[in-house]
């Protein structure tokens, strides 16, 4: 990841408030470049994922994937293929995927912040093992359920009846609103709505900012801006052997994690899926006079089950664990949004008999 976080106080365009960043996701790692099978699907398409219609003519994708603010996708993009021919991957062209949610009620997103030595040094940077969560890379600047939301993980493992397969999920959470929000089929959010996002200084706001987010700003003193019409990413990574056609079954799922959570789909927001398979190592697009065919393995249809029960868990806890990790955050024009309340959240779990003992530790 690449975070960039720097100044504070009134938007001025090119200057800050900086919140904002890159995530990179390499789904072989750095150094092999053979195509995965993958595939992606939507539960409202008010956003952008770029090369999802190669992707859906090929049912294959080689190369990074990566997830930035809704107005970056353009150099991010471009630096994603400087880097690929600076690491000596061989391709004809490129039509990488790069993803996005809207990170403009705190970052100055019109000002042109990241670089492309921000998308080199995700790339670079890209490592196996446990990640950070929260304020970082291409969630930085993002907000779920007017909480402080960001980039979340997490992952299951099948049973070895069912193939003892793993299932990895990344989101990039910037959705929802308050009074939707459930934790354990319980709306906690309608007992959380005395600390919601606020302009600390409603002077810094422009009449040129107020007009053009006149949706998202309430009527009152402070300056409570409205909620719920951001997106949300998730990329699912697993090493069970699908094909195209099952990973745009599994992509299908985190719609339902998301419901879970409360999260309607709402009419501008952008809930974009992709799902990527790393087994079937062999699998390639030789033509021409080296055209052959390829064996590949395949996972049952109707023994697929199990994975979508493990892409919705990983998907809630990812969600959850993007707020959890995430700290308050004051952003442009001093809008504050706060983090998560812990323990009271745990309160109102514990109230209802909810919360696990272990977890009460």
């Amino acid at each position: 990841m690449s975070t960039l976080r720097k100044g504070e106080g009134k938007l001025e365009l090119g200057r800050g408030p900086v919140r904002t960043g890159v995530t990179a996701i390499l789904p072989r790692g750095r150094d092999d470049a053979r195509p995965c099978f993958a595939a992606w699907e939507t539960l409202n398409a008010a956003g952008e994922m770029t090369g999802t219609v190669w992707l859906d003519e090929r049912g294959l994708y080689e190369g990074p994937i990566l997830i930035t603010n809704t107005h970056e996708v353009g150099i991010v993009r471009d630096a994603s293929i400087q880097w690929m021919r600076r690491s000596g991957i061989e391709f004809l062209f490129a039509t990488p995927i790069v993803a996005e949610t809207f990170d403009g009620l705190l970052n100055d997103i019109d000002g042109g912040h990241i670089k492309s030595e921000h998308v080199f040094e995700a790339l670079d940077g890209a490592r196996g093992g446990p990640i950070p969560e929260g304020n970082v890379g291409g969630g930085t600047g993002m907000i779920t359920y007017e909480y402080k939301g960001g980039t979340g993980t997490a992952s299951r493992q099948l049973s070895e009846t069912d193939g003892g397969y793993i299932v990895g999920v990344l989101v990039q959470s910037n959705y929802g609103e308050r009074r939707h929000l459930r934790l354990g089929g319980l709306k906690v959010g309608e007992q959380l709505l005395d600390d919601m996002p606020k302009f600390m200084d409603r002077r810094l706001l422009s009449p040129e900012f107020q007009g053009k987010y006149a949706r998202w700003l309430g009527g009152d003193t402070q300056g409570t801006p409205k909620a719920g019409e951001g997106s949300i990413i998730v990329i699912v990574a697993t090493d069970a052997p699908l094909l195209p056609h099952q990973l745009k079954r599994l992509a299908k799922r985190p719609a339902l994690a998301i419901g879970r959570l409360g999260g309607v789909g709402s009419a501008s927001s952008g809930d974009i899926f992709l799902a990527v398979s790393t087994a079937n190592e062999s699998v390639g697009e030789a033509g021409g006079e080296n055209a052959r065919s390829y064996t590949i393995d395949m996972h049952p249809n109707l023994a697929m089950t199990s994975l979508f029960e493990a892409v919705i868990d990983a998907t809630e806890e990812a969600i959850v664990n993007a707020m959890v990790a995430a700290d308050a955050m004051e952003g442009v024009n001093r809008l504050f949004v706060p983090a998560l309340p812990i323990e009271r959240v745990r309160e109102i779990l514990a109230g209802h008999n909810l919360l696990a003992e272990t977890a009460k530790d």
